[in-house]
């Protein structure tokens, strides 16, 4: 599920903050398990939920205002190449300054549409291509949810390096995943109405809405695969379902950037996710990479079903078609 941590507003503040995604599917290619990250989306289609996903960090902004998030989202195969996923976020804002005033309420819908479109078992490599849809107006204002909508193609693509020679058999379980999108709004600029300090007459300025390259990665090291593909060290059963992983969610305004400036934002995520046949956990870290992507370490933590498994001839089966593979990483 691709977070979302909304542009917000509060009365008297100026609150600027990135849009991120989570994620929603998990993926087998071969022998390698690739397990939904939290940060961005990977390049899996599976029938999942994710609920809840939570986070809590403080903006970016001067002064900044503790954010927190509860997120859920579900994605649906249609094929078993194609699903659809929906997703929504209730945010809570909170201003660390006790006398000003804070805000809560939904963020705007978003509904995602990826297809699969290249699958490569020998050498552990997927590609899928999508369509990411914020519906303005679903949210409230109050925490920034805009009025208008944001259309966001995307390009998703994960790799294990399971391939490599027996000479590098321990770096065999480490595979990259990465998300790259262009969001473009419904509309380029608005006009804001508000009052002259001094003179208390009503002035008229014009807010251009920039387009925006999202883009990330993930690093991760499966004790899963090293254990089934490359040696067994006897480790405790719990280790060997771990998922060490550093994640990267950045955000770059590339064009209508007048006022909005070019200035990238976004967070560094070291974490670990625990995978089960049914099931995952995550946790992260969210480390800004300025102060505009915030001023404190934050955190966000994930509960994250796999319906294909747990029910693979009902709800986790296609729309289309008959079961397919189960994606657990474990054998049953």
């Amino acid at each position: 599920m691709f977070i979302r941590h909304a542009r917000a507003a509060l009365p008297g503040l100026a609150i600027a903050l990135a849009s991120f995604s989570g994620s929603t599917a998990h993926e087998i290619v071969g022998n390698r398990f690739f397990p939904a990250t939290l940060g961005i989306d990977d390049p899996g289609v599976n029938d999942e939920l994710a609920l809840p996903t939570v986070d809590s960090f403080n903006t970016g902004d001067v002064p900044p205002v503790r954010q927190r998030d509860i997120s859920g989202e579900f994605s649906k195969r249609i094929t078993e190449d194609f699903a659809i996923s929906f997703g929504t976020t209730y945010t809570f804002l909170g201003p660390i300054d006790p006398t000003a005033p804070g805000a809560n309420g939904f963020q705007n819908l978003d509904t995602t549409f990826k297809y699969r479109a290249y699958k490569n078992a020998e050498h552990e490599f997927v590609l899928s291509v999508g369509l990411s849809v914020e519906w303005g107006g679903t949210g409230s204002s109050t925490v920034g949810a805009e009025p208008f909508n944001h259309y966001v193609p995307n390009i998703y693509f994960g790799k294990g390096l399971g391939d490599l020679p027996d000479t590098l058999s321990w770096i065999r379980p480490v595979a990259i995943t990465g998300q790259v999108g262009y969001s473009i709004p419904e509309t380029r600029f608005a006009t804001v109405v508000g009052l002259d300090p001094d003179t208390g007459a009503q002035t008229f300025d014009t807010e251009f809405h920039p387009y925006v390259l999202n883009w990330g990665g993930s690093i991760q090291y499966s004790m899963p695969y090293l254990k089934s593909a490359v040696v067994d060290l006897g480790l405790p059963d719990f280790v060997n379902h771990l998922i060490p992983l550093v994640e990267a969610n950045l955000q770059t305004p590339v064009a209508n950037t007048l006022t909005s400036g070019r200035l990238t934002t976004g967070t560094v995520n070291p974490g670990v996710i625990w995978v089960g046949n049914y099931f995952q956990v995550g946790i992260e870290a969210l480390i800004p990479i300025n102060r505009q992507s915030g001023s404190n370490v934050g955190v966000i933590a994930q509960l994250h079903y796999y319906l294909d498994d747990i029910d693979p001839h009902g709800i986790g089966r296609p729309l289309f078609g008959g079961p397919v593979q189960p994606a657990s990483p474990f054998p049953r």
